[in-house]
């Protein structure tokens, strides 16, 4: 499938959460290929992890996509002795920090050595991104997020990983860290995670939601001041898992200013989906947006946060997205929806980017 799309973006599209890094360092994918070279690349080569599906991001993809900014994730998985998997995990917070240094590296060196890439480390970052956008000599900014705070060996070190361009944390993934509990781990907020939390502050770095479980969640909602988010989570009322965000939750992100991007993944979007069914239309997640918007009462908290290549692959996306370039298509089906211009951009950018400018307001 190409990777083109017929239409182009309106507005600055921005995607809260891509796991760009893990693609490269773990999936061991060369994303300055177009995805149809890459996929090419994997029928004829055994990929490293056959279980991440075909890729849907690239490089020139999002460029295609005329994709501005990305919340770029630092990824680590952590291992299970009794499933090994075949790419690294990690069995100790060492592992964990050593591991989640090669993807911030990665995210610096591509920065580095190509005029294309961006890390949004501090607003005149973003501006410069976001003046170029649309035009010939557009460049993809990354804001920098860590999903899942094991490589943080102690809160004391934070800074260390904020002079090298980290802007968001979540606390947890779905296993659970040190410092809280996850949605498949439950667990309160542990006194590791109290104090990353007042570090964290101390930058005024975003907070992420996205994995945290339920009570945890409520507790940084009550205790954090900076921004929070959640950059990857769908609505409980769609899929009633712990993965995803009760309307309660829905709610109180809301009164935080927050906002919570939308996933697109089918498991996600449509109960007891599964690989090789029918893939999702893309309308299901223009009714998740809605969903976060007509709890909200406005369009103000809801984006994308597609999690594309995060675990899952081509077959499990809506069905109208052949890749990241397709983001776009979007915005057609908002409008569709009802929405007027002014939330249209909204949505698909200007709410994470209000969010972005908060959180980099100390630097």
């Amino acid at each position: 499938m190409a990777e083109t799309t017929k239409t182009s973006p309106r507005y600055p599209i921005v995607d809260a959460h891509i796991d760009l890094a893990y693609g490269a360092v773990v999936l061991g994918r060369d994303l300055s290929l177009s995805v149809d070279a890459l996929r090419d690349h994997e029928r004829r080569h055994e990929p490293l992890d056959p279980k991440a599906g075909v890729c849907t991001v690239t490089l020139p993809a999002l460029r295609e996509g005329r994709v501005a900014v990305i919340g770029g994730s630092i990824f680590v998985e952590p291992g299970k002795r009794s499933h090994p998997r075949p790419t690294a995990t990690y069995h100790t917070s060492e592992q964990a920090n050593a591991q989640a240094v090669q993807q911030l590296d990665y995210y610096r060196r591509i920065s580095d050595d190509s005029d294309s890439v961006e890390i949004v480390s501090n607003a005149a970052a973003l501006d410069r991104v976001l003046a170029r956008w649309g035009t010939d000599d557009a460049s993809l900014g990354i804001f920098v997020v860590m999903e899942g705070a094991e490589p943080i060996l102690d809160p004391g070190d934070l800074g260390w990983w904020v002079e090298r361009g980290l802007r968001g944390i979540g606390l947890s993934w779905s296993a659970g860290t040190r410092y809280a509990g996850g949605n498949a781990s439950p667990g309160l907020i542990t006194d590791e995670g109290q104090s990353l939390l007042r570090a964290m502050a101390d930058s005024n770095l975003l907070l992420d939601i996205s994995h945290l479980w339920e009570e945890a969640a409520h507790t940084v909602l009550d205790r954090y001041p900076g921004p929070i988010v959640a950059t990857h989570a769908n609505p409980r009322a769609f899929v009633d898992s712990p993965r995803m965000l009760s309307d309660d939750l829905i709610r109180r992100v809301v009164e935080r200013e927050g906002v919570i991007g939308v996933v697109a993944c089918n498991p996600m979007l449509e109960p007891g989906w599964k690989v090789g069914q029918a893939r999702v239309p893309l309308t299901r997640m223009i009714e998740a947006v809605d969903h976060i918007c007509q709890i909200a009462g406005h369009a103000e908290a809801a984006g994308l946060g597609t999690d594309l290549d995060g675990g899952f692959g081509l077959a499990s996306i809506p069905a109208e997205l052949g890749s990241a370039a397709d983001l776009s298509k979007i915005e057609r089906l908002l409008r569709e929806r009802g929405y007027s211009e002014g939330d249209v951009q909204a949505i698909m950018g200007a709410n994470w980017l209000r969010m972005m400018r908060q959180a980099l307001e100390a630097f």
